[in-house]
């Protein structure tokens, strides 16, 4: 067994939306399982607020740093100056640096939510798309199967299943690949 693919431009489904297709050829698959009158003719397919929360967040620790750190208490301009510069104590530096101390929570919590969102948003991805190949796997096998019940269809019919289990196989194979199942 190979690696899930974590790289999006090495995926073959990126996003939840790419999903979408698969899931499209899945519920034709299950219509045409329902009705077996059912052809291609009558198929519809026939033819970043967590960073901007973890920005928000470090906004507000380094404001509360800023409000409360000084000898000057509050947001006057003394207060602020005092707050910059006890801020900035802190590494070594003045005022300028204190601007550096207080903004880094924020960038650092922004960047962190940005990170987490991410590997959230992946790990969805990720089980929708087991999700997905085990519903494709599933209905390919209905699929098979119903092509050796209606061997004596007409050939619009044939036609129509075999296009689905085309479809369904090209799906089953990227998700394989996407998945890191060999």
């Amino acid at each position: 067994m190979s690696e899930y693919v974590k790289k999006k431009k090495d995926m073959k489904f990126q996003s939840q939306d790419a999903l979408k297709t698969v899931q499209s050829v899945i519920d034709d698959a299950d219509e045409a399982l329902k009705d077996k009158s059912r052809k291609m003719k009558d198929s519809p397919i026939g033819e970043a607020l967590a960073g901007a929360v973890g920005v928000g967040l470090g906004a507000g620790i380094g404001f509360a740093g800023l409000y409360w750190g000084g000898t000057v208490v509050g947001v006057s301009g003394p207060g602020i100056m005092a707050g910059l510069a006890a801020a900035g104590h802190l590494v070594g530096g003045g005022a300028v640096a204190g601007i550096g101390v207080l903004a880094a929570p924020a960038v650092i919590l922004g960047g962190a939510g940005v990170g987490i969102a991410s590997h959230v948003k992946n790990k969805r991805l990720r089980e929708a798309k087991e999700l997905v190949y085990k519903n494709t796997l599933a209905k390919q096998t209905a699929i098979l199967k119903a092509l050796k019940e209606e061997q004596k269809a007409n050939k619009e019919r044939i036609d129509y299943l075999n296009g689905l289990n085309t479809l369904l196989q090209a799906a089953i194979k990227d998700l394989k690949h996407d998945l890191g199942i060999a």
